[in-house]
């Protein structure tokens, strides 16, 4: 056996060793991507929950108009002048808003003077928002911590709503209405409980044959 022949075999030994290195390697990524699923908005609020009609309040924003907060197709989005996360996430909630046309969004807040609110508007470009400040709201809605967001749908029902502290989180709100689900984590769980069942059935099927 000449030298060229075995270097083309050495060759295919190290091809056929790093493809079995890389189906290892992608097996042990799906499995962590799994483990590491992704998160949705935390739900914490034992006042309302999924399915629960929406209370309709009146306010009046920022800039004086008489507004109705809770009416269908309103994303309500809860922060503070002084909340860093808050602050984070105005710009996804500008996109937002480009992308979602189908949803107004509403900012309300409580708290602070109007004249803190105003600046912060200002120095934020939140002008093409409706921004109302209600203590009744934030109570009504059962909003403990910042931010929040609570989603109503096209019959005025809650579809989704929990603690929002990421983009991830914010868009997992219109997620959890498109699968119809009551948050990302349900669904996720759900999910794991039918994959274990499809297991199951898969060994029961295999023992009996």
């Amino acid at each position: 056996m000449d030298l060229l022949t075995v270097a083309v075999v050495v060759l295919w030994i190290l091809v056929i060793v790093l493809a079995v290195v890389v189906f290892a390697l992608a097996r042990q990524v799906g499995v962590l991507y799994e483990r590491v699923a992704p998160a949705g908005a935390l739900m914490i609020n034992q006042q309302l929950k999924v399915g629960d009609a929406a209370p309709e309040i009146a306010v009046e924003t920022l800039t004086g108009e008489a507004r109705s907060v809770g009416t269908p197709r309103q994303l309500l989005f809860f922060l503070a002048p002084d909340c860093p996360i808050c602050k984070s996430l105005l710009p996804v909630l500008k996109t937002m808003r480009r992308a979602e046309d189908s949803v107004e969004i509403v900012l309300v807040s409580d708290g602070a003077t109007p004249e803190e609110h105003e600046a912060y508007v200002q120095a934020e470009g939140l002008q093409q928002f409706d921004y109302a400040i209600s203590e009744i709201v934030g109570r009504s809605y059962g909003v403990g911590k910042l931010p929040y967001g609570v989603l109503i749908d096209a019959r005025g029902v809650i579809a989704s709503l929990g603690i929002v502290n990421s983009r991830e989180h914010l868009e997992s709100l219109f997620e959890a209405e498109r699968l119809g689900v009551a948050s990302i984590q349900d669904y996720l769980q759900q999910h794991e409980g039918h994959s274990q069942t499809d297991e199951s059935l898969h060994y029961d099927a295999a023992k009996n044959q």
